[in-house]
């Protein structure tokens, strides 16, 4: 655990989607999880932002600009800094691809859009404590 995980109060959660209404959504939601979130609404913004704050959770939508999710997973496997921050892919492009190609990039667990928002919280919870 790195010195800037140690000091925190609350777990720290990175969202990222290029679409800000669900972002909103998400980060209004995920309230309940008593963590602090941060957002990102691109890939290389996610990338960039998990160096610097390394969250001790991401989520990851696959089709953003400047990177897509799967890119952003690989490049946070090969941090070092990072590279054991548990991953989820959140994303739209189809059950069974998302199913198949997340775990090949490195994520730990995917949940596809439209997603149950109660199965959401339950894989979150169970990510953050990943790092607890």
């Amino acid at each position: 655990m790195t010195e800037k995980k140690r000091k925190r109060q609350k777990p720290l959660l990175l969202l990222a989607d290029d679409d800000p209404e669900l972002l909103g959504i998400l980060r209004k939601r995920l309230s309940v999880l008593e963590c602090d979130i941060i957002t990102a609404n691109n890939g290389l913004d996610a990338l960039n932002t998990a160096e610097k704050e390394q969250p001790d959770a991401v989520v990851l939508d696959v089709m953003m600009p400047k990177m897509n999710g799967w890119e952003v997973c690989k490049a946070i496997r090969a941090t070092s800094a990072i590279k054991d921050t548990p991953i989820m892919m959140l994303t739209g492009i189809g059950e069974s691809l998302n199913e198949m190609t997340s775990p090949l990039y490195g994520a730990n667990d995917h949940i596809d859009k439209p997603f149950d928002f109660s199965e959401l919280l339950f894989k979150l919870r169970r990510l953050l404590a990943r790092n607890a």
